[in-house]
């Protein structure tokens, strides 16, 4: 064993790829897994390995290019959130039928709760569905110790392997112990067979019949088999059974309850397939079982017995929702006959998320609404989603949908009398990620719409990782730029306009003259333009600090709060009217033009 270091979850995993000899690792950014990749450059750097580290367009190419190494007999992975798995699924199933040379690990991070995603998905179900087994950590130290795992599982059965960590285990801290790194000295060669890698449909259905049985072979792998963690554990009529970060609870919560000699508990590390000796094992043993997972009932249905196991699908377990360590506590306190055990804790809602002081995206909004009082608003999925706050989005639904649903409403209001005007919004990475199909689908309609293109020079709500725009990669290294109107003009668009939203008169006239082009022509696009403040090594430059004040005469009317809602903006109780608070101001001046009654004003430098 090597030092220990405390380590993130995602560093933890990033550490126990570079440890293991992996070749290649993609990604697209999504929090609770963005740390991934950049980690990898950290480690590859203080380890002198040598692999390729790479920010895919998005989740299908990412998890394509990969693949494809791994072909090759080299080990690799790639890294997403869940919902960045339905964009890679159409890969993802036809990889699980032909299968690998080299280890193929596919990290899909989930987010119960949700606490940064549209939904709270299960990516097991997923793999269930692909027939992909699933590795379910409950700790960064697991997530580490379950690389290797993954890697060897894989090989072993020619298959590729999902690691499932979640945003407790991603983002929590352990002390973790490095190893060395394991010189793998694999050069790439692909061995042609067409009916393996190019199947047609008739080779698919043999494909199929092999994964079928290798899934099999996997239930009864004995490295993945589920462990008992209170050995000494007395006999009982009762057990509980967890994986994941509810393991982990479930540990806690035990030895809180006084429970760690009397009720039996097994930590499920391959949660599918379940292995069937232990699915026979608990059935012989126990008269009642009870099954804690998040978020979906995987190891409940595969025991499937419903008259002995109590879980999500009898409602013993919450079906939606983060499993907190004092509802685990409630949970097992029912189970084991304790009665009215609940947790002291408290939860305070907090203040709701707005965009930060200076962030252009509010002053684009602020346009819009004046540009198109009346509008219809579809949106994306970013930290622009925000805009909802200021009365700017009224549909969210997933990456590149703003532009297809802009069209769904065009056509549903065609032909009608005074159609409203429609205005998607988008950002930078999402554009190049989901956007350009569906701008391409408006340009073939001849769709009337105006999408507004939010550049701020990065991946804003992840972390600040790259676009194809920015011309670097992941560990910086210099790259080729695509620039973004270049790409809308090759899509055929006749109206492309670049502004600054920070000039608030100048910016608002141009979506008016984007209107004015889409009512009669067709598609017209605006790219907002403006570095994101908070953003470094953006390759975009930072705007000028314009200090401002509020006079004395500000009446309180509260329009810049309810309109803008700057956080630096604040209301002053005593005094009945707003402040600008000088730590959180960035500087960007936007609000005092954004003020009907010129009280915000720009603070000049004293004689």
């Amino acid at each position: 064993m090597g030092r220990i270091r405390l380590m993130l979850g995602n560093e933890a995993i990033a550490c126990g790829l570079v440890e293991n000899g992996c070749a290649v690792a993609t990604s697209y950014p999504g929090t609770p897994a963005s740390e991934i990749l950049a980690s990898l450059v950290a480690w590859r750097q203080e380890s002198g390995a040598s692999m390729h580290i790479q920010w895919a367009i998005n989740e299908k190419v990412a998890f394509e290019i990969a693949y494809a190494a791994s072909m090759t007999g080299r080990r690799a992975v790639v890294s997403m959130k869940q919902v960045g798995l339905n964009v890679a699924s159409d890969p993802f199933m036809s990889a699980a039928y032909m299968g690998t040379r080299g280890g193929f690990i596919v990290v899909s991070a989930d987010d119960p709760g949700p606490h940064s995603s549209q939904t709270e998905q299960d990516s097991r179900l997923l793999a269930m569905m692909a027939k992909v087994p699933v590795l379910d950590p409950s700790t960064p130290r697991q997530a580490k110790e379950m690389i290797p795992m993954a890697f060897g599982l894989s090989e072993a059965f020619k298959i590729p392997v999902m690691l499932r960590p979640t945003t407790r285990v991603c983002h929590a801290r352990q002390d973790v112990p490095q190893m060395e790194v394991l010189p793998l000295d694999r050069p790439a060669a692909f061995e042609r067979n067409p009916q393996r890698w190019a199947a047609t449909p008739r080779y698919r259905s043999v494909l199929h019949r092999e994964l079928a049985e290798k899934m099999e072979r996997i239930a009864t792998y004995p490295r993945t088999s589920p462990a008992r963690l209170n050995a000494k554990c007395g006999a009982a009529r009762k057990a509980v059974v967890a994986s994941g970060v509810a393991a982990a609870h479930a540990t806690e919560v035990l030895k809180d309850l006084g429970l760690w000699k009397d009720l039996p508990l097994y930590k499920v590390l391959q949660p599918y397939p379940l292995h069937r000796k232990f699915v026979s094992h608990l059935l012989e043993t126990y008269e009642e079982i009870l099954v804690i997972e998040e978020t979906a009932a995987v190891i409940e249905m595969q025991i499937a017995d419903r008259c002995r196991v109590r879980g999500k699908m009898t409602g013993a377990v919450p079906q939606v929702g983060e499993l907190l360590p004092e509802r685990i506590l409630e949970i097992i306190g029912t189970f084991a006959g304790l009665g009215g055990v609940r947790s002291g804790a408290a939860h305070s809602a907090g203040r709701r998320p707005t965009l930060c002081a200076g962030c252009p995206h509010r002053a684009a909004f602020f346009a819009i609404k004046r540009a198109a009082p009346k509008g219809i608003y579809t949106s994306d999925i970013g930290c622009y989603t925000l805009g909802l706050n200021l009365g700017a989005v009224d549909t969210v639904l997933c990456m590149g949908a703003a532009i297809s649903q802009a069209a769904g409403f065009y056509q549903a209001f065609r032909g009608q009398a005074n159609p409203p005007d429609l205005i998607a919004t988008m950002g930078d990475s999402t554009f190049f990620h989901a956007g350009i199909p569906a701008l391409i689908d408006t340009v073939v309609q001849r769709v009337r719409y105006v999408l507004v293109i939010l550049d701020n020079g990065t991946t804003a709500m992840t972390g600040n990782q790259p676009t194809p725009a920015t011309g670097f990669g992941a560990d910086g290294e210099e790259l080729e730029s695509v620039q973004i109107e270049q790409v809308v003009r090759g899509c055929g668009v006749q109206f492309c306009r670049v502004g600054d939203p920070y000039d608030l008169k100048a910016f608002t006239s141009m979506i008016r003259d984007a209107l004015r082009h889409s009512r009669e022509n067709g598609p017209a696009v605006v790219i907002a333009r403006r570095a994101c403040p908070l953003a470094t090594g953006s390759g975009k430059a930072q705007a000028k600090r314009v200090p401002v004040t509020v006079a004395e005469d500000c009446d309180g009317c509260g329009y810049c709060l309810e309109q803008f809602e700057c956080p630096a903006l604040v209301f002053d109780e005593a005094q009945k009217k707003v402040s600008a608070d000088p730590l959180l101001c960035r500087g960007c001046g936007v609000c005092v033009q954004v003020c009907p009654k010129r009280r915000i004003k720009r603070r000049t430098a004293k004689p």
